[in-house]
């Protein structure tokens, strides 16, 4: 039986990608008692909520994360809190950068206060492969952001609210993946553009995406960070498992785009440990007030370690990347 089951949830971001499906796999398999979605944008709440029709055990609040009051008043009650919101396009966040300051940072860290004063037993923030040696404004907001939800275990030590995060790369089928893109372009006979034809990526599915996250609130302590040991594809098999026959143009990197990702540095590889057969690895806190432990079993990672998307012992091959497409990721 899940900790999470007969709980009360709330979810920020909740309209997104991962909020729906998320809210999906909570109704069909952890029956909670409530489940609250907090987000600010009134015409997204609408058509999710016709999704899922008229569920007693669905809550819907309007609200920012930028408003701590309207936090508390949402978090009243709460047992469990996933923490999907923020602003994400790299792009954006370049000519953008406070909005993303006061959207990723700020808000992230009105989510741990309100958390905490309203007794909140365990919080699961999402975060990002960019987040990890970061060389644009929206992988350093989310970088501060895990710090902030890591670190918030410190002051939260005298009380019950305990803080783990979970970084992934980009998720097949969310809203903003290139696959539709490439499907539309494919659709007129126009060339796809990638940005460097030596690209690879980290790519995680929206259901392994929302078990991760499940699994997190099983074990966690507070303190860990989790990345999930997923295969990486080179961009140029993507694109030809979405369009088979394309014709590929390099256009070049973006501002704050990297060739390859990066989900642990070698600094965070001194940290670093194996746990559940390998299915995960966990950056360990630098100190840990709290009384963190290791999980049982866990194996510490090679001297050198860093975990990158071009240097994975494990890869999708173009076959395995049209099948998931296929299946509806």
């Amino acid at each position: 039986m899940s900790v999470l089951e007969g709980s009360s949830i709330l979810i920020t971001g909740g309209t997104g990608s991962f909020g729906k499906a998320f809210i999906r796999f909570a109704l069909d398999n952890l029956n909670p008692r409530r489940l609250v979605i907090f987000s600010r944008d009134e015409l997204k709440q609408y058509e999710v909520r016709q999704l899922f029709g008229d569920d007693p055990r669905l809550r819907w609040f309007i609200g920012d994360i930028r408003d701590e009051r309207r936090l508390a008043r949402a978090l009243h009650g709460i047992d469990f809190v996933v923490h999907a919101a923020a602003l994400k396009q790299v792009d954006t966040a370049e000519y953008n950068p406070f909005e993303f300051v006061k959207t990723n940072v700020l808000g992230s860290q009105n989510v741990i206060e309100a958390s905490i004063d309203a007794g909140v037993k365990k919080v699961v923030a999402l975060s990002t492969d960019k987040a990890s040696s970061p060389i644009n404004l929206y992988g350093a907001t989310k970088l501060t952001a895990d710090k902030l939800f890591i670190t918030g275990n410190h002051y939260a030590a005298a009380y019950t609210t305990r803080f783990a995060v979970v970084r992934y790369g980009n998720v097949m089928g969310s809203r903003g993946s290139v696959i539709p893109f490439f499907r539309q372009l494919g659709e007129k006979g126009m060339p796809l553009p990638i940005t460097d034809l030596r690209c690879t990526r980290f790519f995680i599915t929206l259901p392994e995406a929302v078990q991760m996250v499940v699994d997190t609130f099983e074990f966690m302590q507070g303190g860990e960070l989790l990345i999930p040991r997923i295969p990486s594809m080179k961009v140029t098999d993507l694109a030809y498992a979405v369009v088979p026959d394309a014709e590929l143009v390099d256009v070049g990197l973006r501002p704050g785009e990297k060739l390859h990702e990066e989900m642990i540095s070698p600094e965070e590889g001194r940290r670093t440990v194996i746990i559940q057969d390998g299915k995960y690895f966990i950056i360990q806190p630098d100190l840990a007030s709290w009384g963190y432990r290791a999980p049982t079993g866990a194996v510490p990672v090679p001297e050198g370690f860093a975990y990158r998307s071009d240097g994975n012992d494990q890869w999708y091959t173009r076959d395995e990347i049209a099948a998931i497409i296929e299946t509806g990721l």
